[in-house]
């Protein structure tokens, strides 16, 4: 039996009486859309709905196309929770959960690109097209030193600006560039990373209660194999289950 969850929580999370929970499609990794009904499923669309039964409330999944797009909705109250990676810029106005699952940021380059590895990238004249407010366009944000970001609004869109506008690279999740770039010969993508994406669950600050309900639910589903479950179940194999918080 879950114990009684406490109204300070439901008040926390569910302010509406039901939860609304925001939804990145950005990430294949974590949601997509069923290709026949269209509907939202996916690892974080499980959690959402578990969270949901758990707190005994409806859940309202509330769609992005992007992850930036999911911040910047936080302005406007538009979601209880998120499922975003942990970034800094975010963690000034989200509280994140240890993170649940981790994923990989690479690069996707032209065949024949003189670029052999990642480290070979931050260098001048190196182009990088990479979808606005995303972990690794935040990341890369920070820390390029040399190569040029060119944002694009969604992951989609900046994969069509490199393969249009003939820049030099492309960032993005590992898994979707290896999806995109299987089959075809006129783009590779590099081996290794250049970053490691800690995908978490947030609520908005000023919600200490939800937040740590959060935590440990999170824990939870990791140590039962729920995430696990989520993940093969959408396909997910190369997606890897955040090791326990001690």
């Amino acid at each position: 039996m879950e114990p009684a969850v406490s109204s300070e929580v439901l008040k926390a999370l569910a302010p509406t009486g039901r939860v609304r929970a925001a939804i990145n499609f950005g990430n294949p990794v974590l949601a997509q859309r069923d290709p026949a009904t269209g509907e939202a499923r996916g690892v974080s669309v499980d959690i959402a709905r578990e969270l949901g039964n758990r707190l005994g409330v409806g859940v309202d999944l509330v769609t992005f196309d992007a992850a930036g797009r999911v911040f910047a909705a936080l302005a406007d109250g538009a979601w209880d929770v998120a499922f975003l990676a942990i970034d800094p810029k975010r963690a000034t106005e989200i509280d994140f959960t240890a993170p649940y699952v981790i994923i990989e940021g690479t690069y996707m380059v032209p065949a024949g690109s003189p670029l052999q590895c990642v480290d070979d990238v931050d260098r001048p004249g190196v182009r990088i097209a990479a979808g606005s407010g995303s972990a690794y366009e935040l990341h890369l944000a920070r820390t390029l030193r040399h190569g040029e970001l060119v944002r694009a609004p969604t992951g989609p869109e900046a994969i069509e600006m490199f393969l249009r506008d003939g820049l030099e690279a492309a960032a993005g999740v590992k898994s979707p560039l290896l999806a995109f770039a299987r089959g075809r010969t006129d783009v590779r993508v590099m081996d290794g990373r250049f970053m490691a994406i800690e995908q978490a669950m947030g609520t908005p600050k000023g919600r200490a209660a939800g937040a740590a309900y959060l935590r440990g639910m999170i824990e939870a589903l990791k140590a039962s194999g729920f995430v696990a479950a989520g993940l093969a179940r959408s396909g997910q194999h190369d997606a890897v289950v955040a090791p326990a918080v001690r």
